[in-house]
């Protein structure tokens, strides 16, 4: 039994602060349309290939918030992240969620369009 000033033994050592992902660089130049595209396609798909939508739910929230905000989000939620860029991170019954670092961040090559 806990009170509301308690934390779990097992979560102290599973907090870790998120941050920004380094730069990256997509394989060729893309546009940011092309890359709206391509996170639209994979938070379409991803509850689909294991765990709670909750959390992919949680993630994708997270993925649209400054660094304070997410951290907010992804510790409300109980996701454990693995990665502080939030690659890797898992819920508590242990499934894994991997995120692209295309719904992270923009590649340094980006498009700008006009």
């Amino acid at each position: 039994m806990g009170c509301a000033g308690s934390t779990p033994a097992k979560g102290d050592g599973n907090v870790k602060k998120i941050r920004k992902p380094k730069p990256w660089k997509h394989p060729q130049p893309i546009t940011k349309s092309q890359l709206e595209q391509m996170r639209e396609e994979f938070w379409d798909t991803a509850p689909h290939y294991g765990g709670s939508k909750e959390i992919w739910d949680a993630l994708k929230a997270a993925t649209k918030q400054d660094l304070t905000f997410a951290q907010a989000i992804v510790d409300s939620a109980g996701v454990i992240v693995q990665s502080a860029d939030l690659t890797i991170c898992y819920d508590e019954r242990g499934a894994k969620y991997e995120l692209p670092k295309y719904v992270l961040s923009e590649p340094t090559n980006l498009i700008r369009e006009i």
